[in-house]
């Protein structure tokens, strides 16, 4: 597995790591023998950093990985956390109390003493310009509660504010194939202060698999059912904002770009998942998993060879004439 640095914690972690927002159980019902499946599979696969947040199934997926890290103890993984979304999404309830109760609740569910790496978990917008708030964090830097912080963000503005901060180690945006916007800018710019891209929702949300049709059927809990209006949160986290109809018919024409330019050696949603981690400036890219063998198959693609600018230049002309005018301004 590539091996990249992960910003300005200094860590070197695996160019592709594990989302485990399903791990929760809020992409249908995951049991705890599958989610432990999961985790030991991508570990044997060569993955050593999981992404999770303190609202993932309410903690459940915090604990999974924890109760797993505690039977890895020198296995070298690094857990990324989020906090934030436990409350009201007003930037009064973003002070330094509710930080340290939040990280104390997931250094209790991850059972470690301190957390490898805090992010807000898209949190409103002018959190993200606020100089308490990274305050904040720098103090529970000091305490030793964090090793590291960093932001999660819907917009690339939200993006830019951060990396500017002296002290924000990354930066997680969504980033695939559906969503280029942050290449532009971003990327760029994470690149020359030092601060690390954590890609997710590199699929977007299964769709450049190319396994799904317009007869597909999701569970009722899952997000691509309840929240395809952005009914439940941004729209941007399901299906990248891409209306499904339309994301179909683009995701069969990434399909048919993979198999021209990569043959049989990597599947769509492998090739999607190594175009994402070879991008200048990624860290790490973030699928889910909700079984061994698509586990194993993202894990895979932290092999890939370089897709190289014909790959790059087929993925922006589907981007420009199928996805671009469905892609908010903000994104």
């Amino acid at each position: 597995m590539e091996q990249q640095v992960l910003g300005r914690t200094g860590r070197l972690v695996s160019a592709v790591g594990l989302g485990t927002w399903q791990l929760g159980a809020d992409w249908g019902e995951v049991s705890e023998g599958d989610a432990r499946a999961v985790l030991e599979a991508s570990l044997e696969a060569g993955v050593t950093f999981f992404d999770t947040a303190d609202v993932y199934g309410d903690g459940r997926s915090e604990q999974a990985i924890g109760s797993f890290l505690k039977d890895h103890p020198d296995a070298g993984i690094t857990v990324a956390t989020k906090m934030g979304r436990r409350m009201d999404q007003v930037p009064e309830n973003y002070v330094l109390q509710n930080f340290r109760e939040w990280t104390d609740r997931s250094r209790r569910n991850l059972g470690v003493e301190r957390l490898d790496l805090v992010q807000l978990h898209c949190p409103p917008t002018p959190v993200y310009s606020s100089d308490a708030v990274y305050d904040a964090l720098d103090q529970l830097v000091s305490d030793g509660a964090i090793a590291a912080y960093g932001v999660s963000v819907e917009k690339t503005t939200e993006a830019l504010e951060a990396i500017a901060r002296p002290n924000v180690a990354s930066v997680q945006i969504i980033l695939n194939a559906f969503r280029l916007k942050p290449l532009d800018e971003v990327l760029p710019a994470a690149s020359a202060a030092g601060v690390g891209i954590i890609a997710r929702v590199p699929l977007a949300s299964g769709l450049l698999s190319g396994k799904y049709t317009k007869d597909t059927v999701f569970a009722e809990n899952d997000h691509r059912t309840y929240n395809r209006d952005g009914a439940a949160f941004d729209v941007g986290e399901t299906f990248s904002g891409v209306p499904y109809e339309v994301g179909l018919e683009a995701a069969a024409r990434f399909t048919e770009l993979a198999k021209e330019l990569v043959g049989e050696s990597l599947t769509p949603a492998q090739a999607a998942i190594a175009w994402a981690w070879q991008r200048p400036g990624v860290s790490s890219v973030i699928p889910g998993a909700r079984n061994v063998e698509q586990a194993r198959a993202n894990a895979a693609a932290g092999h890939a060879e370089t897709l190289g600018p014909l790959f790059m230049s087929g993925v922006r002309e589907i981007y420009d004439e199928m996805i671009k005018e469905h892609v908010h301004d903000k994104w």
